[in-house]
């Protein structure tokens, strides 16, 4: 009788040689985002960033942020394509960070797969660390995971985490807003990286439609729309810093606009955002009717076509506008702070979009 095979790694599920290759895969990318301030490189066991960079600062603060992408990696599973995922995750963290005006400085990344593939995970790494390039931070470690018996052989998700500085006498938020501010709303690239597990359910299960449709206002694919990536805003919101006075910024994700331009309104102020200023992208009309979908649904779910709002002086409006359109940013006012009267809340949007 032959003896039974002793167990193994490789045997459960896990191969380190695949792993391994995909570090290699993934060095050159990562090497694109390096900064002055990181030594060494990739494969070590913790990424080193050199702090004495922050003594140019009178008093730094340190800023951070951790998120993911949620179920739209299911979409990129789904399509095969691997490599845009990642500017969302940089996005969801960095334009998170940003916020209070911090400069991003670096960023890790977690990867959960159930088998590893090398060049999908290098594809994934690749498009986190071009991210990090749009968002000027650097890439300085991460891990890859593989979970057999969890996760399918083509399953993965996608995390991470960042840090940025910002001097504390130039730190943004409710504390500077004032009435008779001004929100400018900037425009999002698309659904970005919220409210999937909707549009899925959507789109999919009511729609029956399909990821390989071509869809006539989309001018492409279903799919393709689906996947367009999440603008990362962190750049422009630094050069708006730069270039004339902002109060605060608020980063609409899950919970939509309202709900996020609240986030940043003290109490006894309330922001007033007039719809009829934009018009959301034929995708967000689709999700709608598709599975009527109320707005009030819709508006607390997705970003409804706005990615990121400042709240800036009225004097700051036309200097902040032509810094963002030389940006290439869509950019406009669409709204007002005033005193908070009888609102509930701090922030509502009023009227109706435009056609």
């Amino acid at each position: 009788m032959t003896p039974p095979t002793g167990a193994s790694y490789a045997a459960a599920g896990v191969d380190i040689e695949a792993g391994d290759r995909a570090v290699e895969l993934m060095k050159e990318w990562v090497k694109k985002t390096q900064r002055p301030e990181v030594l060494g490189g990739l494969g070590g066991f913790a990424g080193l960033f050199d702090a004495s960079a922050l003594l140019r600062y009178e008093r730094p603060l340190l800023a951070s942020a951790t998120d993911g992408v949620g179920t739209k990696v299911d979409i990129a599973r789904q399509m095969g394509v691997y490599d845009t995922i990642g500017h969302d995750l940089v996005a969801m963290v960095m334009d998170d960070i940003v916020v209070c005006g911090a400069e991003p400085l670096f960023m890790t990344d977690y990867i959960c797969v159930g088998k590893v593939h090398p060049e999908r995970v290098a594809a994934i790494v690749k498009g986190i660390a071009e991210g990090c390039v749009l968002a000027g931070c650097a890439l300085v470690g991460g891990e890859t995971a593989e979970h057999p018996g969890l996760l399918g052989p083509d399953d993965f998700d996608v995390a991470g985490a960042g840090t940025g500085v910002v001097e504390a006498d130039r730190l943004l938020g409710a504390d500077r807003i004032r009435s008779g501010d001004v929100v400018i709303a900037m425009a999002s690239s698309g659904l970005h990286s919220n409210g999937y597990s909707l549009v899925r359910h959507v789109l999919f299960d009511r729609a029956g439609m399909r990821l390989e449709q071509r869809v006539e206002e989309f001018g492409r694919t279903l799919g393709e729309e689906l996947l367009e990536p999440t603008r990362i805003y962190s750049l422009d919101c630094l050069a708006l810093t730069r270039t004339t006075e902002v109060h605060a910024f608020s980063h609409i994700t899950g919970g939509g606009l309202a709900a996020n331009l609240a986030r940043v309104i003290p109490d006894g102020l309330h922001a007033a955002v007039d719809r009829s200023t934009w018009t959301p992208g034929a995708v967000f009309d689709l999700v709608g009717t598709a599975g009527r979908v109320e707005r009030l649904e819709l508006e607390k779910t997705l970003n409804m076509g706005v990615g990121m709002m400042a709240v800036v002086p009225a004097d700051s409006v036309d200097v902040a506008l032509t810094t963002l359109a030389d940006r290439g940013v869509d950019a406009w006012i669409a709204g007002e702070i005033t005193e908070r009267g009888e609102h509930p809340t701090g922030a509502t949007l009023t009227g109706d979009h435009a056609p």
